[in-house]
Order: structure tokens, then C-alpha cells, then sequence
């Protein structure tokens, strides 16, 4: 005997015993009730594979527990048996999620037939929901691990750019944890911005990267005492080209060789290497420009000691929409971003 439960509903207690034995016999496990509010109290109270129904009965008709139940169980399979052949019944039971519409006096044979193969759609309606269910947990058990790895790999990259950053502030002690604090007022500055978390990402590896092409420059230079020459200033500014040159082969760091490149860019134009001005420099180098600056006026130097906080400020304001983007100054000023 199979686990299917049948619900059988007429109001014609011969016609409820006579498909009760024949679907009995089939294997079914069958239940009876005599009208539509009845088989609806036995529905609740119990589970049915397949609800049988006669459509004209007194206090609630089989239309009526077809709409109920279908409500409650939209996938209950439900097939309808009348003995009054209406077409527009008939259209109205199919459009209400009616299985099977059935005219009576049915061949026992029929009705079996019939049950067979709503029990038999139902099964793989069953089937193709248990199939999709498990390919969303495969998919999302498989997303959980690329983004695991992702994560992982973030996290390489991160550590590693955080090397080359120590080794950079390493060719010139004085500058120890610059690259790492214009990293944290930069990453502050793009949030006021509004940047996505992609944004901010490119930016955090830029920031840390930006001096990277330092470690191509004679630390004799880095960590002269006393003013450059204009010699030696010449090739400090050289440095944006040759961190270019040192991650332009890295696939990974393809997206911050402009933020690289462009950090010493003034907004009016008369910044290096390639003069850009406004708009046309990307704010991610407008943004990392900014406390690159703010951290060089308020560090210690070979050449001269830290400048005060207020007269560093002031610098900042003197140079605005000259040296640096405004917006950017602005969030920088009136978020007290400098305390960071």
C-alpha cells in the first residue's frame, strides 16, 4: 500500500462508498465527507495527497472548497466530479486550479485513471522543487566558497601591499606610517563621497601604493638634510611614473595605476607628470592628494620640524581649488578628518 491519502467529498453516501472500496483497492488511503465544509474541517485536520470532490452540495460547494483549499495548498490537487456537464463550470473549475473536471456517471476506471495521474504530476512537480532547491543550496553553498576565497585572496592582497607600503616608508624614516595614515583619512574622505565598497577597495590599495615608486629614488635624496636641490627635486618627481612602471605589469593593480600616476596633480593644472587639472584628474588622486600633503606639512623632516596643526590647516586653505579639489578640502575641514 502506497502513502497517498485521498480526500473523497459527495454528498451521496452510495457514491462515496463505491469510490472509497475502488480507490482502496487501488492502495489508496482513503477519507469521506459528505459536503464542502465538512471536507474542509477534515483538510485541516489532516494531510491529503488529492482531494476528489463533487461540485453540487448543500452548505458549501465543491467550487467553494476549491477556492479554499487552493488557497491555503496551491499545489493540493484537486479533481472535480458533476453531474452536470455546464461548460462554463467546467472552465471556471480548470481556471480556479481544478486537476481533472470529471462528468458523472464516470467509469470507475476513469476516475483511477485520473487519480493516477494527478498523484503521478504531483510527484514530479515534487521532484523538480526538490531538484531546484538543492541547486540553489549547491549555488549557494558554492557562492559561500568563492567568496570565501575571494576574502582570502583580498586579504593576501592586502598583506602584501601592506609589505611593499612598510617598504616604502622604510627607504625614509622620517615618513614611518605615512602611507597607512593617508590610506585612513583618504578611505574616510570617499566615504563622505558616497563610494561604493568596490570604490573604496581600488582607493584603500591606491593610497597604500601611491609612494610606491619612492623605492626607485637614491635614498640619499629621500633623506637629505637640509632643502633639495632642484636637481634632486626633479627626480623626486619622478617617482608617480616609476611606481607606474613598477605595478603596470600586475594585472591586479591595473585599476589603481591611475590614482599612482596622478596623486601629485594640482587641481589648477600646475601639478606633475602630465599637468592635468579639475575634473580631469581622477578624485581618487584628488582625494589621496590631500592628506599625502596634510601628513608631509605635520611630519618631522630632515630639513625642518613639524609643522603646527592650525598653520597647516591654513596652508590647506591658501591652496584650495589651486593645489587641492575643494569638495574634497571642504569634507576634510568640516569632518575634522586631520584627528584621524
Amino acid at each position: 500500500m502506497n502513502e497517498d491519502r485521498i480526500l473523497i467529498v459527495d454528498d451521496e453516501e452510495v457514491i462515496c462508498n463505491v469510490l472509497d472500496r475502488r480507490l482502496t483497492k487501488e492502495g489508496y488511503l482513503c477519507t469521506t465527507a459528505h459536503n464542502g465544509k465538512e471536507a474542509l474541517n477534515r483538510f485541516y485536520q489532516d494531510s491529503f495527497s488529492l482531494i476528489l470532490s463533487d461540485i453540487k452540495m448543500p452548505e458549501m460547494t465543491g467550487i467553494e472548497l476549491l477556492q479554499k483549499v487552493k488557497a491555503i495548498d496551491p499545489k493540493m490537487k484537486i479533481i472535480m466530479v458533476t453531474a452536470y456537464p455546464e461548460i462554463d463550470l467546467a472552465v471556471n473549475a480548470m481556471r480556479l486550479g481544478a486537476y481533472d473536471f470529471i462528468i458523472k456517471p464516470a467509469d470507475l476506471d476513469l476516475i483511477v485513471m485520473s487519480v493516477k495521474r494527478a498523484l503521478e504530476s504531483k510527484r514530479l512537480e515534487e521532484e523538480i522543487e526538490a531538484y531546484h532547491n538543492r541547486l540553489e543550496e549547491l549555488v549557494e553553498e558554492r557562492t559561500a566558497k568563492l567568496q570565501q576565497a575571494y576574502r582570502f585572496l583580498k586579504k593576501s592582497h592586502l598583506d602584501s601591499v601592506k609589505v611593499l607600503a612598510e617598504a616604502i616608508d622604510a627607504k625614509d624614516p622620517y615618513t614611518r606610517g605615512h602611507s597607512d595614515r593617508v590610506k585612513r583619512m583618504s578611505l574616510s574622505i570617499a566615504r563622505h563621497l558616497g563610494f561604493s565598497e568596490e570604490r573604496l577597495e581600488t582607493l584603500e590599495y591606491g593610497a597604500l601604493l601611491h609612494d610606491i615608486g619612492k623605492i626607485g629614488i637614491k635614498d640619499e635624496i629621500l633623506q637629505k638634510q637640509g632643502p633639495l636641490s632642484q636637481e634632486e627635486y626633479e627626480v623626486i618627481r619622478e617617482h608617480p611614473l616609476i611606481g607606474v612602471k613598477i605595478v603596470m605589469g600586475v594585472e591586479f593593480f591595473k585599476d589603481k595605476i591611475p590614482i599612482i600616476r596622478h596623486h601629485h596633480e594640482f587641481y589648477d593644472g600646475s601639478g606633475y607628470p602630465d599637468g592635468l587639472a579639475g575634473e580631469a584628474i581622477p578624485l581618487e588622486a584628488r582625494i589621496i592628494s590631500l592628506p599625502d600633503a596634510f601628513d608631509a606639512m605635520t611630519s618631522h623632516r630632515p630639513h625642518r620640524g613639524v609643522i603646527p596643526l592650525q598653520d597647516a590647516l591654513m596652508e590647506l586653505e591658501k591652496c584650495k581649488s589651486k593645489q587641492f579639489d575643494p569638495k574634497v578640502l571642504e569634507i576634510f575641514i568640516r569632518e575634522k578628518i586631520y584627528k584621524l
